[in-house]
C-alpha cells in the first residue's frame, strides 16, 4: 500500500506540474498575443512608422505642398458601427463626374497619399482622401487593417453618388495597407459607378504580413509564429469585430471582374515583393502589372515620377473617356 501510495503521489506532483506549465505556457502565449494585438491594430503611435510626409530633398514634396495647401472640403459620415469617419475633398478645376478616391496605408493618414491626390487633380480628377478609422481626424480605437476599411470605403463611394450624382465614374486607388483595402473592397461588390482601382504596394492577406513581420521585425521563428497569430486573430475577431481569416485581399479579389493596375518595387522589404505575383493572379477583371526596379515600400512613384504617372494615365485612359 505504500509503493501504491508513493506511485500515486509520484503522478499527482508530475500531472500538476505538466498543468501547470500548460497554463503558465497558456497565459504567456495570450500576453504575447495581447501584445502583438495592441502593435498591429490598437490606435497608437507606431514608433516603426513615420508621419508619411516626405522631406524637401523627395521630387514628390512640390507636389505634396501643393495639396495641402489647397482649398479642400471637409467630407463626413458614420460607419456602420457609428464610428464618425473624415476626409478631404477637392473638386477638379474644370467640373467633371470622374472622381478619385485615394487611401493611406498603416499609421498614417490621408497626408501621407498627398503627392497623388496632386497627381490626380492634375489629371483632372476630383479628389476624395479620407483618414481611415483609428486614423487622422476620423474616429476608432481599432485599426481596420483593410477589411473594416473596404466596408467604411463602400460609404465614401456612395456619398460620392449623392454629392456628386449617380453618372459618376470612380476609381480607387490605395498603397500599402490602402492598397489592401482596395483590393478588398473589390471583391465587395462595390456600385457599378466604380470602373477601375489602382493599387501599390498592397499584401496578399493581414495574417502572411503580419508572417512575415514577425520574423522581419521581430526574429520570431515560424512556429512561433503559427502559434501565436491565430491568438492574435482571435482578440481581433472579439475586439475589432473581424479575424485574419476575413482581412483577406487575396481571396476578395477572386470576386473581383473589374479592371486592376498593380504596382511594387521590387526591393520592397516591407510588403514584400513577392505578395503581388499572387494577387495579381487572383483578380478576373482584366489587369496590368508595374514593377519598379530598386523601388522600396510604397516607393515607385518617387523612385520613377514621370514614368509611374505615364503608367496610371494609360490605364486610366483605357477605361474613363
Amino acid at each position: 500500500m505504500v509503493k501504491q501510495h508513493k506511485k500515486w503521489s509520484t503522478k499527482r506532483k508530475v500531472w500538476t506540474a505538466v498543468a501547470t506549465l500548460v497554463v503558465v505556457v497558456g497565459a504567456a502565449i495570450l500576453g504575447a498575443g495581447g501584445y502583438f494585438f495592441h502593435v498591429a491594430e490598437v490606435r497608437a503611435k507606431k514608433d516603426f512608422v513615420g508621419s508619411g510626409l516626405v522631406s524637401k530633398k523627395n521630387p514628390l514634396y512640390a507636389q505634396q505642398e501643393k495639396w495641402l495647401a489647397a482649398d479642400t472640403k471637409k467630407w463626413q459620415l458614420k460607419a456602420d458601427d457609428g464610428t464618425k469617419l473624415v476626409g478631404k475633398y477637392l473638386p477638379a478645376a474644370k467640373k467633371t463626374n470622374k472622381t478619385v478616391i485615394v487611401i493611406h496605408g498603416f499609421g498614417v493618414d490621408h497626408k501621407a497619399m498627398a503627392p497623388y491626390g496632386e497627381m490626380f487633380h492634375r489629371f483632372g480628377y476630383n479628389v476624395l482622401m479620407p483618414d481611415d478609422r483609428a486614423s487622422g481626424k476620423s474616429e476608432g480605437k481599432y485599426i481596420g487593417f483593410g477589411y473594416l476599411d473596404a466596408k467604411d470605403y463602400q460609404k465614401w463611394i456612395n456619398q460620392v453618388l449623392a454629392k456628386n450624382g449617380k453618372d459618376s465614374e470612380i476609381v480607387v486607388m490605395g498603397a500599402s495597407m490602402g492598397a489592401a483595402t482596395t483590393m478588398m473592397l473589390s471583391g465587395m461588390n462595390p456600385p457599378s459607378q466604380v470602373k477601375a482601382y489602382i493599387e501599390d504596394s498592397g499584401y496578399t492577406s493581414v495574417a502572411d504580413e503580419l508572417h512575415y513581420e514577425a520574423g522581419n521585425m521581430y526574429g520570431l521563428p515560424k512556429w512561433l509564429a503559427n502559434v501565436l497569430i491565430p491568438v492574435v486573430s482571435g482578440y481581433s475577431k472579439v475586439l475589432a469585430g473581424y479575424s485574419y481569416h476575413q482581412a483577406d485581399a487575396e481571396k476578395l479579389l477572386a470576386n473581383n471582374k473589374r479592371p486592376m493596375l498593380f504596382i511594387h518595387g521590387d526591393n520592397d522589404k516591407f510588403v514584400p515583393t513577392k505578395f503581388m505575383e499572387p494577387v495579381y493572379q487572383a483578380t478576373n477583371g482584366p489587369k496590368e502589372k508595374y514593377l519598379v526596379p530598386g523601388a522600396a515600400h510604397v516607393d515607385s512613384y518617387r523612385t520613377n515620377p514621370a514614368k509611374y504617372e505615364k503608367t496610371v494615365q494609360n490605364f486610366l485612359q483605357k477605361y474613363f473617356n
